[in-house]
């Protein structure tokens, strides 16, 4: 590791990162068992989805419909985001605050991690994560989240470093390199715990490398298995590339949203980006697995035990990197559901990946269709060299990695949804590393864009309920035990949704667009709602008409008022 000298004496970089302070010790009891049971605490918020089944459910209802028109700020933190940052792009606030027993964990642009009095917004420490100013960066300076346990905080880093922190004092307990940062891959996924290990995944796609599933032991940092996402020559799966070259090398398929995981089968359901080059598939023929799809992984060995492939041979760069909600049929039926971004809601039997229902969920689809029985049938993609050709839905999906909801009161999982086209214009490019690979330019529509949150019985496929905006959304929602759905908006406002009707009961406008996932905790018995703002991130590709948007960079917590 790199030394600073003072005085004759070498220090190591890692420990003028953190600014010295103390947080109580809550996290040293943080643990996989008590994770499994993290529904249990619903004062707390234990792990990235507020549980292993990606639900993003609490059952707080202490703010409920009935009240939460008198829902107001308690405190507010600024994240001082100024000056240069890594890498040649914009940065967003995207985390997922994690809170155990008063203290909250949460994460910013560049490498920055704050421990925080969960009540009043105290700062009781912070880290710094040095990163190279010129990383490769797809899509923003951005970081999904922080992973809480065993006394330690784990973040995943821009230069794809795992680094664990002392929970108490932020100071470094070990840094494991996870990735080649000069070949352009990069890290933005929040770390998920199970048993004695931390699970990450890579970023990168667009650069065209490798994509990759990690597992690390949670006290050591020593990696435990690698689950490679593009299988070589030989192994299953490899007949969907090319038989010659070495476009499997840099297929894609990289990891960069947090798994869900089912304790009881012991799979890791992780969704996979998208084949490089994005657009040309001439470079890349067949089905390209296992790109575009979800992988059920065995948890102790990283094998794969069956996937599913949303979009074969993807030309529209269609990831299905997002979550893979777990629930149950009424009949017992372990089932998993996926909006994908290439505008279909799929339920899979989640112990074999057996298709149960497909259906849009968009109003616009033009890319191609898959019918009832899960046969793909594309119909409008770059093909030819120089040709515009325009498609619903654009790049971004229907939905990007920002999370939609279940509820179990009323049945109804809550979607975030996008609408806004693009025009793709295939340009083939050499493969040179650290370089984009996209094999196109690309235009996102400055115009004829709206969104909505959908309400959608997964069941039977049937929107209840939608609750248009003129913008897409591209933020996360949340639903209580209270009737609610939380949802943040392009142009600041944060609003609750009534979770049977869809009617907004309250808004807060917080000055700067919502592209993060909110957190629901209690502290001496008062709930609050904490909630990153700061718009940013790959705005080009989702919304390029507010690139000029008011930026941000806060944490806005909410509360009743005291009694």
């Amino acid at each position: 590791m790199t030394e600073y000298v003072d005085a004759g004496q070498a220090i190591p970089l890692s420990q003028l990162s953190a600014v010295k302070g103390s947080a109580p010790a809550v996290a040293e009891s943080v643990n996989y068992e008590r994770i499994l049971q993290a529904r249990s605490e619903p004062q707390n918020w234990l792990t990235y989805y507020g549980a292993y089944d990606g639900q993003r459910y609490s059952t707080l209802d202490q703010i409920n419909k009935d009240n939460v028109k008198k829902l107001a700020p308690a405190w507010v933190f600024q994240a001082a985001m100024v000056g240069m940052h890594s890498g040649a792009s914009t940065f967003s606030f995207e985390a997922s605050p994690i809170v155990v027993d008063g203290v909250m964990y949460v994460s910013g642009p560049d490498g920055k991690v704050w421990a925080l009095d969960a009540k009043t917004g105290e700062e009781l420490w912070r880290y710094k994560h040095a990163s190279p100013y010129d990383v490769s960066l797809c899509c923003g300076n951005v970081n999904r989240g922080v992973a809480v346990a065993h006394g330690k905080v784990y973040l995943y880093t821009l230069n794809a470093h795992l680094v664990a922190l002392d929970a108490t004092t932020g100071q470094v307990v070990f840094d494991s390199v996870n990735g080649d940062v000069r070949a352009g891959e990069s890290g933005s996924v929040a770390p998920l715990i199970v048993k004695d290990m931390v699970i990450v995944g890579s970023a990168g796609g667009e650069f065209g490398v490798r994509g990759h599933l990690d597992a690390f032991d949670a006290h050591t940092g020593e990696r435990r298995w690698r689950c490679y996402t593009v299988p070589k020559p030989g192994e299953p799966g490899s007949e969907t590339w090319p038989a010659d070259g070495e476009a499997w090398q840099r297929g894609g398929a990289n990891c960069w949203v947090t798994p869900t995981y089912d304790p009881e089968l012991g799979l890791l359901y992780q969704g996979t980006g998208n084949p490089a080059p994005d657009f040309d598939g001439g470079v890349r023929e067949g089905d390209n697995l296992y790109t575009d799809s979800v992988v059920a992984v065995d948890v102790d060995t990283g094998e794969i035990r069956w996937h599913y492939q949303f979009t074969p041979h993807d030309l529209w760069d269609y990831d299905s990197t997002m979550e893979n909600l777990l629930f149950d049929a009424p009949d017992g039926r372990k089932l998993l559901a996926h909006a994908d971004k290439n505008g279909y809601f799929f339920v899979l039997d989640r112990t074999n990946g057996e298709l149960v229902r497909v259906f849009p969920f968009v109003d616009r689809i033009t890319w191609g269709e898959i019918t009832p029985d899960g046969k793909v049938t594309p119909k409008v993609y770059p093909d030819k060299e120089g040709e515009p050709v325009h498609f619903w839905p654009g790049p971004a999906g229907g939905k990007e990695w920002t999370h939609m909801s279940y509820n179990p009161q009323t049945g109804l999982i809550y979607v975030p949804v996008q609408e806004v086209g693009a025009t793709a214009t295939r340009r083939r490019r050499e493969f040179k590393e650290s370089m984009p690979y996209w094999g196109a330019a690309v235009a996102v529509d400055l115009e004829d864009f709206y969104g909505f949150v959908a309400a959608i019985d997964p069941l039977t496929g049937e929107e209840k309920w939608r609750w248009r905006n003129e913008y897409p959304m591209c933020a996360s929602t949340l639903t209580t035990a209270g009737g609610l759905v939380f949802q943040g908006t392009p142009t600041g406002e944060f609003v609750a949704l009534d979770a049977e009707t869809g009617e907004k009961l309250w808004s807060f406008q917080c000055g700067s667009g919502h592209h993060s996932s909110p957190t629901p905790y209690t502290v001496d018995g008062r709930q609050y709602i904490a909630v990153p703002t700061g718009w940013g991130g790959w705005l080009e590709g989702f919304l390029p008409g507010l690139l000029g948007g008011n930026k941000g960079d806060a944490l806005f917590v909410f509360a009743l008022p005291e009694s």
